[in-house]
């Protein structure tokens, strides 16, 4: 078994992709704007974001079997869920005392709550109480290298709505054939989040290898799944797990995370390639016990 696949050992990974043209992840309370920190400028993407992605990967590659079912899936009733583990462990609505018994076979058939976790109690009256798991992996934010500029782009269709409608007064028939409407954009963002992986939460929801190489398999080609005009161009740009060889580790992760680092070729000018970046890793003298595996690394 290698390394960075062993669920018995803890991870600690960095993840780098980059965005051309599109809105990596839009703020509703700012009209779907690209996030942005407002003191610096510098792009976000939360992790409910990236990890969206890796559930609709998973969901598609290997959702049609039962061990590889996504609980926090698009347009689904969460309850529904629960109710299946209540009748699966012979439990009744508000029978309490299955709930250990349910919460273990949510993480034995869905992959999200087996690997990230999820609240499971549900609303007050629900009646169906499954606790609460701490999944192995979490992520952080991604944050951009640099600041990035948020675009607000007009757009126009050419097509009327509906066959009645008219021009009003001050509008020309040429006019109407034009609506217009907007499109939210930064030209280049090259992005950055962390990652953690802890094999004593992994014990409790039966996290296994396969479940592991899946994870990195989804990290790597999710945006290949999930193409569309608003998004850009998506690539992930490289993906370095660094492996300890004991359950709690042998270093910092931040050290560790230190150890790569992305400068600019040219500071006068704005990025707009992953070729105006040098990316570089540090492999010399890790700490003991402690391996680094580059799955991605252009």
């Amino acid at each position: 078994m290698d390394n960075h696949v062993n669920p018995e050992l803890r991870h600690d990974f960095t993840l780098l992709f980059d965005v051309t043209d599109g809105n990596p992840n839009g703020d509703p309370d700012a009209g779907n704007l690209p996030r942005v920190d407002p003191e610096t400028g510098h792009g976000l993407v939360t992790d409910v974001c990236l990890k969206r992605k890796v559930r609709d990967y998973v969901n598609v590659l290997r959702g049609n079997e039962g061990r590889y079912k996504i609980y926090v899936e698009h347009r689904g009733y969460l309850v529904d869920h629960k109710k299946r583990a209540y009748r699966a462990v012979g439990g009744k609505k508000g029978d309490d005392k299955k709930a250990d018994e349910a919460r273990a076979w949510m993480c034995e058939n869905f992959y999200d709550v087996r690997v990230f976790g999820a609240v499971l109690v549900g609303k007050k009256g629900e009646g169906y109480n499954c606790g609460q798991v701490r999944g192995p992996i979490q992520l952080t934010f991604a944050r951009s290298k640099d600041p990035i500029l948020a675009l607000d782009v007009g757009i126009t269709r050419v097509a009327l709505e509906n066959p009645g409608e008219k021009p009003r007064e001050d509008e020309s028939e040429q006019a109407m054939t034009g609506t217009m409407g907007r499109k939210a954009l930064i030209p280049y963002g090259l992005y950055r989040a962390h990652g953690f992986f802890v094999p004593s939460f992994a014990v409790d929801t039966g996290t296994t290898e396969e479940d592991l190489i899946l994870f990195w398999e989804a990290l790597q080609k999710m945006w290949d799944l999930n193409r569309s005009a608003s998004k850009g161009l998506t690539t992930c740009r490289g993906l370095y797990v660094f492996t300890h060889d004991k359950p709690l580790g042998n270093a910092p992760a931040h050290r560790l995370f230190e150890r790569i680092t992305a400068k600019l070729k040219d500071e006068t000018k704005p990025p707009r390639s992953f070729g105006d970046y040098t990316v570089t890793v540090d492999e010399a003298d890790l700490p003991d016990g402690v391996t680094l595996t580059k799955l991605v690394a252009d």
